[in-house]
C-alpha cells in the first residue's frame, strides 16, 4: 500500500507508538505490567472517596496481577510472557495501576530503584495523577531519566471540568496544565490519557480535548473508549439510567477526528483499550480491538487524510 504519511512503518497513518519505539530503540519493546500497591486521592479521602466513577477496584488498566507477588516477581512473569511472543524484545517495567506517585518518596525509590538497575529494562512507565507530582518526586524521576527514558503517564480523560466533576476526578484541567508545563521542563517524557464517550460530552467536546492536548508540550497521547466496568460506580448508574455510548462506527470517525488535530510530532501509544469479557458490561465491540484499529486505519486510507493535517 502507498502510505504518504511520513512517520510510518506499515499502513497508519498515525505516528505509532510501534513506530517510535522502532526508530528509537532499533527494535520491538514491550510494557511490562506491575502493582506496587499504591492508591489514588480520590480513594483514601485525601481528596474524595470512591475513586473515578469508572474505575473498578483493581485500578486503571484492570490489571489482574496477584499483588501479594513482589514486583521483581510480577516482572519475571509478565516478561516471560511478553518472551514467548516477541523472543528479542525489550522491556520497560511499566506501573500500571492507581497513583504510582501517591506516595512518601522513600515508597517511591524502593519501587523504582530495582528496576534502574536491572540492564533488561530500558525505560520506566508510571501512571499518576497530574496533581500528585511533587516537587521532590520530580527531582528524583529527573535523576533517573539521566539514564533511563522515564515516562510519565497522566490521566486527564477530559479537559472539560464539568466531566471531572462527574466522574469524580477531584482535580481540574488548570491543575493539569501547570503540571504539564512544570514536567515540559526537564528529561521526562509525558504521555496524556483520553477517554471518549464520558457522560453528558458531545463529539464536539472530545475533539475540543484532543485539539487542547495537542497544543501542549507533551510527546505521547493514549486514547480509550469508556467501558461500563461490571461493579462501578458508572457502570451501575447506567444500569439505573442508561447514558449514549459511541457505537463502533461513531467510535471510529471520533478517533480520526482526533487523530487529525493533533500535530504529527505527537505519538499515539494507542486508539482504543483492551476490554476483558468477564467484567465488561458494555460496549462489547471494543473487545474486538483488531477489528477497530483496523477501521480506523481504512476510514484514513479511504478519505486520503492524516494525523495532523488539520492541527492549527
Amino acid at each position: 500500500m502507498n502510505n504518504p504519511y511520513p512517520y510510518s512503518l506499515d499502513n497508519k497513518r498515525y505516528t505509532t507508538w510501534n513506530y517510535y519505539l522502532k526508530t528509537h530503540y532499533g527494535t520491538k519493546v514491550c510494557k511490562v505490567p506491575l502493582n506496587a500497591g499504591f492508591t489514588c486521592p480520590n480513594r483514601d479521602g485525601s481528596k474524595s472517596t470512591g475513586g473515578c466513577t469508572f474505575c473498578s477496584s483493581l485500578g486503571s488498566g484492570e490489571f489482574q496481577g496477584v499483588t501479594k507477588q513482589s514486583l521483581i516477581e510480577q516482572f519475571e512473569q509478565g516478561a516471560k510472557v511478553m518472551h514467548r511472543k516477541w523472543p528479542n524484545a525489550k522491556l520497560m517495567a511499566y506501573f500500571q495501576s492507581f497513583t504510582n506517585t501517591y506516595g512518601p518518596l522513600d515508597k517511591i525509590k524502593n519501587c523504582v530503584e530495582p528496576f534502574m538497575q536491572r540492564n533488561d529494562v530500558i525505560g520506566i512507565c508510571i501512571a499518576t495523577r497530574a496533581d500528585c507530582l511533587s516537587d521532590e518526586v520530580i527531582e528524583y524521576l529527573e535523576e533517573c531519566a539521566q539514564t533511563k527514558d522515564i515516562w510519565v503517564e497522566l490521566g486527564l480523560q477530559s479537559i472539560h471540568d464539568k466531566t471531572a466533576l462527574t466522574i469524580n476526578r477531584a482535580h481540574t484541567y488548570q491543575e493539569f496544565k501547570d503540571m504539564v508545563i512544570k514536567l515540559s521542563a526537564t528529561h521526562l517524557k509525558i504521555c496524556v490519557h483520553l477517554m471518549n464517550s464520558l457522560p453528558d460530552e458531545t463529539k464536539e467536546m472530545m475533539i475540543e480535548s484532543a485539539k487542547q492536548i495537542g497544543k501542549l508540550p507533551i510527546h505521547a497521547v493514549k486514547i480509550h473508549m469508556l467501558h461500563l466496568i461490571k461493579g462501578t460506580k458508572m457502570e451501575q448508574e447506567w444500569q439505573k439510567k442508561p447514558f449514549p455510548l459511541l457505537t463502533q462506527e461513531e467510535y471510529v470517525e471520533l478517533v480520526v477526528e482526533q487523530l487529525r488535530v493533533l500535530p504529527a510530532h505527537i505519538i499515539i501509544q494507542r486508539v482504543t483499550g483492551d476490554g476483558i469479557k468477564d467484567s465488561l458490561t458494555a460496549p462489547v465491540w471494543t473487545l474486538n480491538k483488531t477489528q477497530v484499529t483496523n477501521d480506523i486505519d481504512k476510514l484514513m486510507a479511504k478519505l486520503n487524510i492524516m494525523q495532523g493535517d488539520l492541527y492549527e
